[in-house]
C-alpha cells in the first residue's frame, strides 16, 4: 500500500489527476470502466491474480491503454509483455520515463 501511495502522489506531479487504487483484477477492471483511465500502472503480483491478467482483461473491454508495470518481480513478466517495467525500489526518475514511454507508444 505504501509503494502504491508513493506512485500516485508521483503521478500526480507528473500531471495524472486521477488515481484509482486496487489490489485485484476485478476491481482493477470495475475501475478502468468506470472511468477510462489514461495510464495504469500495475504491480505483477496482486491478489486473486497478476497485474498482467488485470491488464489483459481492462484491454480486452476497452481497448489499448499505456501501462507500466511497477514490480519487485520483473523477472517474472520480461520478455511476456512490451509494456515499460519499473524494479523496486522505484525512483521517481524510472517511473517518469517509463511513463513517458507507455503514453507514447
Amino acid at each position: 500500500m505504501l509503494i502504491a501511495l508513493e506512485v500516485e502522489s508521483l503521478l500526480h506531479d507528473f500531471g495524472f489527476v486521477s488515481c484509482d487504487i486496487v489490489d485485484n483484477p476485478d476491481d482493477a477492471v470495475r475501475c478502468a470502466l468506470a472511468h477510462r483511465p489514461d495510464l495504469v500502472t500495475a504491480d505483477v503480483r496482486i491478489l486473486g491474480g497478476t497485474g498482467l491478467e488485470a491488464m489483459a482483461a481492462i484491454t480486452a473491454k476497452l481497448g489499448p491503454i499505456p501501462h507500466v508495470y511497477v514490480t519487485g518481480n520483473p523477472d517474472m513478466i520480461v520478455g511476456r509483455t512490451s509494456a515499460p517495467i519499473v524494479d523496486k525500489p522505484l525512483t521517481r526518475r524510472a517511473l517518469a520515463a517509463a511513463c513517458e514511454r507507455a503514453c507514447a507508444a
